[in-house]
């Protein structure tokens, strides 16, 4: 059938209701803040099709943020649940742009009056070191992959790279991912040790409670399990782990606050899970033995007004596996510049690209960060309680709600719905054809139309 044949068979009852509408959107990634830019565009009387590279649409949430986090999670899945249920937006899942559909053809000729960037920062930074990624899956591994199998590893359809959590793991890193990351090691060996021994606890239970309160309930030692505390390998000094954001205007008093604050969470962190760091300490060299990694060199560093400098003192550590938690970038797509690790952006403000006028972007693709917490446009009004909770050591305090993680994509809409409003109306051919393109996308990948139907189909996130 041609595309324009589809036409005929456009019979979805939520896209007839705003088949009226003057303008269509295209949202690339259906998470947090593509599902906000959608809900907000089709609240305006815009027509949106959200691509979404995976069969369900909850992003980092179900992939990212480690699954002991239940109650954030359900939340922000229903969330996204209903702003892409709204009449006049349109789910094709299963749709990586730059691999299923060409970029320029997307933005140039399908006929969109605007294309939004919100595909997230699903990259991992590489590790600095020469020939580095020539071991990955033999001895180093990356964070994210890592902490999508942690999520799934109960999930017996799932399948992806699994990865077995090993004592004594290295962990290089310093922000909120590196100690996401080092927690996922000491509660997954404190879990397996505890069932040899008969006690059957689920890591969420040892999150929320900690390990030693656990272990003082079964009159057991961290001794006595032979577990290690995993180590966090920073470059800076303690005090510099981005936990909480400093703003920029902020007097020196108010950056000593801060530094402290961060220390006192650290350390809570470091008691109730059994974690360390080991402070100005950079990346040297991976130690390798029969084609692979055993350990890694580090060489000492120095702060010097604010800059990491490198000193000649070396010393080394022994693994089994180093995971490299040291950020996330944005995948690169076929046919946007790039400016070192992220998009060639002229306007950073709302995620503009000179050759594409009519392209915005928002969330993690403009930060380049991939933690939900990190990047929020404004991160420092995060409060220190909800950071002490999402690191689960706070007194009570509810982590980042999907609400306070919208905030910057819910601006962002705003000023897209503005733009797009200003725009030529779409003419009847011109829209008939865009819908018949999209129809013929679902198709291929067997969606239906109907997005409940197809997440249940698709099966519960983790």
């Amino acid at each position: 059938m041609s595309v324009v044949g589809f036409a005929g068979y456009w019979q979805n009852a939520r896209m007839s209701e705003t088949t009226s509408s003057k303008h269509y959107v295209a949202v690339i990634g259906g998470a947090t803040a593509g599902a906000e830019v959608a809900s907000r565009l089709a609240d305006r009387g815009i027509h949106v099709a959200v691509f979404e590279q995976n069969a369900r649409p909850f992003g980092k949430i179900e992939d990212g943020l480690p699954r002991w986090h239940e109650g954030l999670r359900q939340k922000e899945y229903e969330a996204i649940r209903k702003k892409l249920g709204k009449p006049g937006v349109e789910f094709i899942p299963q749709t990586e742009i730059g691999r299923d559909v060409d970029w320029k053809e997307l933005v140039e000729s399908w006929g969109f009056s605007c294309v939004v960037l919100a595909n997230g920062a699903w990259k991992d930074r590489p590790l600095p070191l020469e020939n580095a990624d020539q071991f990955v899956g033999r001895g180093l591994v990356y964070q994210n992959p890592y902490v999508i199998a942690f999520n799934h590893a109960e999930d017996p359809s799932y399948n992806g790279e699994r990865f077995e959590i090993l004592n004594g793991s290295i962990v290089v890193g310093g922000g909120l991912a590196s100690i996401d990351v080092a927690k996922i090691v000491t509660l997954s060996n404190t879990q397996c040790a505890l069932a040899a021994r008969g006690v059957e606890i689920t890591t969420t239970e040892l999150e929320v409670k900690g390990i030693p309160k656990i272990l003082a309930a079964h009159d057991l030692s961290w001794e006595e399990l032979g577990i290690e505390d995993c180590t966090i390998y920073y470059r800076r000094a303690e005090e510099d782990m981005p936990l909480v954001a400093i703003p920029e205007d902020a007097p020196p008093e108010r950056v000593e606050k801060i530094k402290k604050s961060r220390r006192t969470m650290l350390d809570k962190a470091m008691q109730k899970f059994h974690i360390r760091v080991e402070p100005l300490s950079a990346p040297d060299e991976l130690l390798i033995e029969s084609d692979h990694v055993v350990g890694m060199r580090f060489r000492r560093t120095r702060i010097e007004g604010g800059r990491v400098q490198v000193t000649d003192e070396t010393f080394e550590r022994k693994g089994p596996v180093v995971i490299s938690a040291i950020g996330s970038i944005p995948q690169a797509i076929e046919g946007i510049a790039m400016n070192g690790e992220l998009f060639d952006f002229s306007d950073w403000t709302y995620g503009r690209l000179e050759d594409f006028p009519t392209v915005f972007s928002v969330g993690n693709v403009v930060t380049g960060k991939g933690n939900i917490v990190a990047s929020r446009k404004h991160a420092s009004k995060v409060s220190e309680e909800a950071i002490e909770a999402y690191l689960g050591v706070g007194d009570g305090a509810e982590a980042p709600q999907a609400e306070d993680l919208t905030e910057a994509a819910s601006e962002a809409a705003e000023k897209i719905g503005d733009h797009v409003d200003r725009q030529v109306p779409l003419d009847e051919a011109t829209r008939i054809n865009l819908q018949a393109k999209i129809k013929a996308r679902q198709v291929a990948v067997g969606y239906t139309g109907q997005l409940e139907g197809w997440l249940d189909q698709a099966g519960p996130p983790c």
